[in-house]
């Protein structure tokens, strides 16, 4: 049978800039294609386009940069069906796999070979239809589960999920929206320190996190 190939859109050494590795050197596969649209979205490149790459190919790139950590991201990159097969074959060539999803598609089959981090989309995003919910028995404990914060609005309905919700992980990440020059969206973000007293004030069992990257190269540079 015939390997469907994947659609790609970069593929680039960097360091993570989220998530509780943040500062850690990874390869960032990004692949092409979303079902969302979401409000404040820093990735709409990653829409349309792309290249083709074989399982072997892209493995060879990822070979290349001798990192361990490697990034599964979009675009949403569980649209695409040969990423479970994608995944093993990372773990197999002796890489800590992690996978950036918006919960929308079923992580079921990418969940054993991979750390899931499940973005849950919050109102300001115009995405959050919930179906992340399906998607809870399928997380493990190592799995992160990230709200972006864009108003206090999403604060308070992050603040009620999260007290509601029995998740499988207490590896829980807010990151707030912050305006800056070229940022996507018509609404003004959040104050970091204002979340972060929020946070405090409320306490609430998450880890804070900005993005990394963002501080050191800005909104256009995707890495070295």
């Amino acid at each position: 049978m015939r390997e469907t190939p994947l659609l790609v859109t970069e593929i680039f050494h960097s360091l993570q800039g989220e998530t509780s590795l943040v500062g850690v050197p990874f390869v960032f596969v990004r692949l092409t294609g979303c079902n969302l649209r979401c409000a404040y979205c820093d990735s709409a490149y990653a829409f349309k386009g792309g290249t083709k790459y074989s399982i072997a190919e892209i493995l060879e790139k990822v070979a290349e940069f001798k990192t361990k950590h490697v990034l599964l991201t979009g675009g949403e990159p569980l649209l695409q069906r040969p990423v479970p097969e994608l995944a093993s074959a990372l773990a197999r060539a002796g890489h800590a796999v992690s996978i950036e999803t918006h919960g929308e598609a079923s992580i079921e089959k990418v969940a054993p070979h991979a750390r899931i981090i499940m973005d849950v989309k919050t109102p300001a995003s115009k995405m959050n239809r919930g179906n992340w919910r399906a998607n809870l028995p399928h997380l493990k404990a190592g799995d992160e589960v990230k709200f972006v914060i864009a108003s206090p609005e999403d604060y308070a309905w992050a603040r009620g999920v999260l007290r509601e919700t029995d998740f499988p992980t207490s590896e829980i990440l807010f990151s707030p929206v912050m305006r800056t020059s070229g940022s996507p969206g018509d609404f003004p973000g959040v104050d970091p320190t204002w979340l972060a007293e929020r946070i405090l004030e409320d306490r609430l069992p998450v880890r804070m996190q900005v993005q990394l990257h963002k501080i050191l190269w800005g909104n256009d540079r995707r890495g070295v």
